[in-house]
């Protein structure tokens, strides 16, 4: 019997190739210190690209399995699940996008209330500058979505805290890629300069040291996403 390891469907072709990978790390496949297949050997395996494979890796070092050495490849450096994960997430679901962005929500405006207080002077330009790359491409037609996770990244390296990055990046590989959809929904919708005055009321705010109106503007950027979120949702669900 020959078994076909490609894998053809699925929400993320990134995360079933880290499921099909996580599930023979977890069974014994491979062993604490064994070292990946190569992304070539993998790529192969499950009929992907390149990048495909190297997106599952970064899941896997995100959920605690697997480290990567210049030069060397991937390594199994856990084979038990012992890290957080969210299990079961249906991102085509209302509901379920709701509930992580409300996790994030969390993390987030907490993170910029701290960024509020902590913020270097060095790091409040870095912000600025993130804050005016984003208008930059709203002016040249883009729907800046690079430019916006940037902004974001900036404000919660500057909270001085790693671990708020870690749970941050992890919250956002949820929503990246309807992120990008609702911000070309709100392209076309001309909903750019709502969603660019939220972020210049979280600038302000740390900018000014007041932690209480980041966290605040933080959450009401938070929810201004989640809301255009479920509108996107609603027009493809009709």
């Amino acid at each position: 019997m020959v078994l076909d390891h490609k894998v053809t469907r699925g929400p993320s072709l990134a995360d079933s190739v880290a499921g099909r990978i996580r599930a023979d790390i977890t069974s014994g496949t491979y062993a604490k210190g064994d070292r990946l297949p190569t992304e070539r050997v993998l790529a192969e395996k499950y009929g992907v690209s390149r990048p495909i494979v190297r997106e599952a890796i970064g899941t896997l070092k995100r959920d605690g399995l697997v480290s990567t050495r210049q030069g060397l490849g991937a390594f199994v450096i856990e084979t038990k699940e012992v890290a957080f994960r969210l299990a079961g997430v249906d991102l085509t679901d209302a509901l379920d996008v709701q509930n992580v962005i409300e996790l994030l929500m969390a993390v987030e405006s907490a993170a910029t209330a701290l960024a509020a207080e902590r913020r270097s002077a060095k790091q409040l330009v870095e912000i600025e500058r993130r804050l005016n790359a984003i208008q930059t491409a709203f002016d040249n037609g883009s729907a800046g979505i690079e430019e916006d996770l940037a902004f974001h990244r900036e404000i919660v390296d500057a909270c001085g805290n790693p671990y708020f990055r870690e749970m941050s990046d992890f919250l956002e590989t949820h929503v990246r890629n309807f992120i990008r959809k609702a911000r070309a929904s709100t392209l076309r919708n001309a909903l750019l300069e709502q969603v660019q005055a939220e972020h210049i009321a979280i600038y302000n705010a740390i900018a000014n040291g007041d932690a209480q109106e980041a966290r605040l503007a933080a959450e009401d950027h938070l929810r201004g996403a989640a809301n255009r979120l479920t509108l996107l949702l609603h027009e493809n669900s009709s």
